[in-house]
């Protein structure tokens, strides 16, 4: 008798929804975030009881109970340490970290950076709206300097993080950003991210429209985001305007924005190579530059830079192969004993 294959159903967005009501203000970039994550799920290829979220305090740290797939909301800064032993015991799991630019980056700094060097095959989410907003509007690690909030009411004086700058010191192998107010670009990062084999850490801006609302809205706002948005493309010239009529150009090793038309073409300009170190380093640097005066540098979004390096869950699965080959499997009760015995005399 011939067996019948039953098909695996197709997902939609929609199974990838809890029925928890979404408990976030009214109008918080969270909830585009959340939308573009369930969108892009059914298409990653990941059976759904194999997708994990891990979250550590914070707004955004509500985002597993949001999720129709396990997850688990942990301790504030602690996410990347719990996936990271997660994936080491089970690294077939598609582990997603989702965090904020205090939770990740303070409290959780230390741990974001030691992911990111063993490279562990996650990805983070880093929702930064430059405020702590479940607290009620303190400054935060990418908050700009002088910035009055309730913490700081005469103006911070801290030198405000650059969260990929951070990730690139910390040899991330893919770097890339995005905002909650472009979903088809969001949901291409987000798909590009879980392709990465590696760590991936995806700074998304988020607007937090009750302590710091327009943080970001010159790159959002359609009025505005022509000329302030580089989009950066592989293989492709540094062109951005509204007319596509501005471009980047290296003026030796120093980027400068360049009209396009008479005297400049967009064969002069930039070529983006996801790939090259140092380019990825001017671009992260780029909009930081202090010199310039007259023109800001457009804010890139993208993929800044990839590259491949083994993976931490690999090379310990490989070591203790290697170690039970040459030594054996081993026994705990005998470890646990030791080599020294005491003999104990009345």
């Amino acid at each position: 008798m011939a067996t019948e294959t039953i098909a695996a159903p197709t997902l939609t967005a929609k199974d990838f929804a809890t029925d928890q009501e979404v408990r976030w203000c009214p109008g918080c970039g969270d909830y585009s975030i959340l939308a573009q994550v369930q969108k892009i799920m059914p298409g990653i290829g990941v059976p759904k009881e194999n997708i994990v979220i891990i979250s550590g305090i914070g707004c955004s740290s509500r985002f597993p109970y949001y999720m129709n797939t396990f997850g688990m909301h942990s301790i504030h800064g602690r996410a990347t340490a719990v996936a990271s032993g997660l994936k080491a015991t089970r690294p077939e799991l598609s582990v997603w970290i989702v965090t904020g630019d205090g939770d990740g980056l303070s409290i959780g700094g230390n741990h974001t950076i030691h992911l990111l060097r063993r490279n562990f095959d996650v990805n983070i989410m880093l929702f930064n709206n430059q405020i702590y907003g479940l607290t009620k509007g303190q400054y935060s690690p990418t908050s700009e300097t002088n910035k009055i909030t309730k913490s700081t009411p005469f103006g911070s004086i801290d030198h405000p993080f650059n969260p990929l700058a951070l990730a690139m010191g910390a040899d991330a192998t893919f770097i890339a950003r995005s905002m909650d107010r472009d979903p088809k670009h969001l949901q291409t990062l987000l798909t590009r991210s879980h392709q990465h084999k590696g760590a991936s850490f995806l700074e998304i801006y988020q607007n937090c429209n009750i302590f710091n609302d327009g943080a970001f809205e010159i790159f959002t706002e359609k009025s505005s985001k022509a000329d302030h948005d580089l989009f950066l493309e592989q293989g492709k010239p540094l062109v951005f305007g509204a007319n596509q009529n501005k471009g980047i150009r290296l003026n030796g090793l120093q980027p400068e924005v360049v009209e396009l038309g008479e005297n400049f073409s967009a064969d002069d300009c930039w070529i983006h190579d996801e790939k090259d170190f140092y380019k990825a380093q001017t671009l992260i640097r780029m909009f930081d530059d202090p010199h310039q005066s007259n023109f800001q540098f457009p804010r890139p979004f993208g993929v800044f830079y990839e590259t491949e390096r083994p993976c931490y869950e690999d090379m310990m699965a490989m070591q203790i192969e290697e170690t039970i080959a040459s030594k054996g499997r081993g026994n705990l009760d005998q470890l646990l004993r030791g080599k020294e015995v005491w003999e104990i005399k009345e």
